[in-house]
């Protein structure tokens, strides 16, 4: 690409890259800019790549390994409808994916994740069609409009999986939930590796309550997921001992530190709290009824 083209494809000033290339290996991008190399390179061909290897390694003592600049590239970013509860549906692949803070290499099959976690819009269809209680936050039962897009919280586990039941869906695993949010390659967190709390609903952003669930665009996973890190934990179906089961993604009431998606947490099925929901997958999208 020309300066120019190179510059509006990553979403900065021409006089930026101009200095990129005069400062050569002095340039210390500003971490947002970073962020945007990072991204660019993990969505380039697997030729772009190869080349930026090899190219890398002949002004550094040590070529970087695939997996420190590894992008997605198999990331299946198919969407759909699902038709019951309507929600938007982000398709991930079968296969491998580096698990936990050791990068274990695990395989699982393909299914579809929820791209945005179960909101107050979501649940009030749920309550209306299959009578199940309202959350204890909801004036007089009734869904508050302004928190319609907010993520649906003081549910219990066993709310959670009855509302994925009615949807025909199932609560996603620890090990769908952490490839869905990491990628198959296992960025730190969703949007890479670099530590920025801009990117969700920490603590830390001091804003004390859940937000939208597509607010943070930049903070979305490499398969388009949103809110995998902060804003409220979420319930697996993962049991960790006899009436026990995981949470992950931290919450606005979480430090920054908790968010990384590898992390272990759980609770008692019968726990609710202003800080968590939920979001569900499916094994395969069954076809719209007439």
């Amino acid at each position: 690409m020309s300066i120019t083209a190179f510059a509006h494809h990553l979403g900065v000033a021409e006089r930026t890259v101009s200095k990129w290339e005069a400062g050569r290996e002095s340039i210390i991008p500003r971490p947002v800019n970073q962020e945007a190399l990072d991204t660019v390179l993990r969505r380039s061909p697997p030729e772009v790549r190869d080349r930026f290897v090899s190219l890398i390694g002949s002004v550094t003592t040590s070529t970087p390994s695939t997996h420190d600049i590894a992008p997605v590239d198999e990331a299946d970013t198919s969407q759909t409808r699902h038709p019951v509860d309507g929600k938007l549906m982000i398709h991930v692949g079968e296969g491998e994916f580096m698990s936990g803070a050791a990068g274990e290499k695990l395989w699982i099959p393909s299914y579809w994740m929820d791209a945005h976690p179960v909101t107050n819009s979501d649940y009030a269809r749920f309550i209306a069609s299959s009578g199940h209680r309202p959350p204890r936050h909801w004036p007089a039962g009734e869904c508050p409009p302004d928190l319609a897009r907010h993520p649906v919280v003081w549910v219990t586990w066993h709310d959670a999986a009855t509302y994925a039941d009615w949807a025909g869906k199932i609560l996603p695993t620890d090990r769908q939930w952490e490839k869905c949010a990491r990628g198959p390659y296992g960025t730190r967190y969703p949007w890479g590796n670099s530590e920025t709390t801009a990117k969700g609903n920490f603590r830390e952003s001091g804003i004390g309550s859940t937000t939208p669930v597509d607010r943070y665009h930049s903070g979305v996973s490499p398969y388009g997921t949103y809110d995998m890190c902060g804003n409220t934990w979420e319930w697996l179906s993962t049991e960790t001992e006899p009436g026990r089961r995981g949470l992950k993604g931290s919450a606005f009431t979480s430090p920054f530190r908790r968010a990384e998606p590898s992390r272990f947490n759980d609770a008692s099925t019968g726990m609710l709290d202003d800080d968590t929901g939920f979001r569900c997958v499916s094994m395969e999208i069954p076809a719209p009824t007439d």
